[in-house]
């Protein structure tokens, strides 16, 4: 679709997502990206065409959110068949807040609440897309197949073992609209369900498990490609026995996601897991944003049980940490306030590293400037701010 104003036109003086180089873009007819290349290559395109300076501002897609439990007050796994209309609110809340596409995450709850959110979401993406919203990629699992001793706040009573049977059981008919699925990989032993996920086209992210690093080496040569919440909900990294989250930082082609709130990860961490895995390699940032995010802090119901929101960070009654409240993009801003990473490697963990990680193009010619955010760093106070390009 193209974007009224952006077509046919030069953007030059544009940094991009990790270069450290100024790039230029030129834009089509059908408002996409014809061409990419350094500002040391640029020649005015011919035809007195509009050029847009952005005098060294950043430029990227928008974000991708593979880990979101809901907002506006709907959770993903309380979904009912009337809520196709709220799904749409969010699709647009989320397009306001620069992210392009989206994950719905459905946590451990019973396998008929699995079922029906799954029948919603699967109804709902066939609906024709909402303009301007948010994308629903497909669903995250996260769970059922969890290791009891990591649950975190998911619900025991809604745990189930790890086979091949549970796993048809949960999926039912609905497994063309799983993306991704969060699992223990310990507790399969046989090795058969990794490659039978992989098999119908779901991405495998370990998490919630007590896995060692011989156990998530296995997983990884299973087709085993991500880690859920980095740090969170698995051993911790040890000098004799580096777990889950060892293997999986020196692991190429493996990436963990990280939640960048300064509640789940201390921001020292967050730089060493960074600086280990190779960056925008390796890691992709996440909200794990639940059903509050767009509302103020407060006490809200969470299944069964209430949460209480607080600067953005969600709690069980019991102080267990359970998510959220934080946009995507807030995650951005807090790597550079933090000094952890420079502007454009910090832009690139939210928005070219989560579709790299599924396998979807990032920045690059054919992308349409709807999708277009810019990022502009304030010397004065280097408060990172975005605005939708077009």
């Amino acid at each position: 679709m193209a974007s009224a104003g952006y077509t046919n036109m030069d953007i030059i003086n544009a940094r991009l997502p990790g270069s450290p180089s100024s790039h230029w873009l030129h834009l089509g007819p059908d408002g996409a990206i014809s061409t990419i290349a350094p500002m040391t290559e640029y020649i005015p395109t011919p035809g007195n065409q509009p050029v847009l300076d952005l005098a060294g501002d950043w430029i990227s897609l928008g974000g991708v959110d593979l880990q979101i439990n809901g907002a506006l007050g709907l959770a993903f796994p309380d979904l009912q068949p009337t809520d196709e209309d709220r799904l749409a609110e969010i699709c647009t809340f989320l397009w306001h807040q620069g992210v392009d596409a989206f994950v719905p995450t459905i946590v451990t709850t019973n396998v008929s609440n699995i079922h029906r959110s799954l029948a919603t979401i699967g109804a709902f993406m066939r609906r024709p897309p909402i303009a301007p919203g948010a994308k629903v990629l497909g669903v995250h699992l996260e769970g059922p197949f969890l290791n009891w001793e990591k649950r975190g706040a998911h619900p025991e009573e809604h745990l189930l073992p790890l086979n091949l049977e549970n796993v048809k059981r949960v999926l039912g008919d609905y497994a063309g609209v799983v993306r991704k699925i969060t699992l223990a990989p310990e507790l399969d032993p046989s090795g058969d369900v990794i490659p039978y996920l992989r098999s119908l086209g779901i991405w495998v992210s370990l998490g919630h498990s007590q896995a060692k690093a011989n156990e998530a080496n296995r997983a990884f040569d299973l087709g085993a490609t991500m880690v859920t919440h980095a740090f969170n909900a698995m051993p911790s990294l040890h000098h004799r026995e580096p777990g889950l989250l060892g293997a999986a930082i020196v692991r190429k082609g493996v990436y963990c996601g990280a939640i960048a709130d300064g509640e789940h990860v201390c921001p020292p961490m967050l730089e060493l897991l960074l600086r280990a895995s190779g960056g925008s390699q390796g890691v992709f940032l996440v909200s794990d944003a639940l059903a509050p995010l767009g509302l103020p802090d407060g006490v809200y119901p969470w299944d069964t049980r209430q949460i209480e929101v607080k600067n953005g960070t969600a709690r069980l009654s019991d102080g267990t940490l359970s998510g959220t409240t934080l946009p995507l993009l807030d995650g951005v801003r807090n790597l550079v306030q933090w000094g952890i990473c420079e502007v454009g490697e910090a832009i690139g963990l939210a928005t070219e590293s989560p579709r790299h990680a599924l396998g979807l193009p990032g920045l690059g010619v054919g992308q349409p400037a709807t999708q277009f955010l810019r990022w502009h760093l304030d010397p004065s106070t280097s408060s990172l701010s975005w605005q939708r390009l077009a």
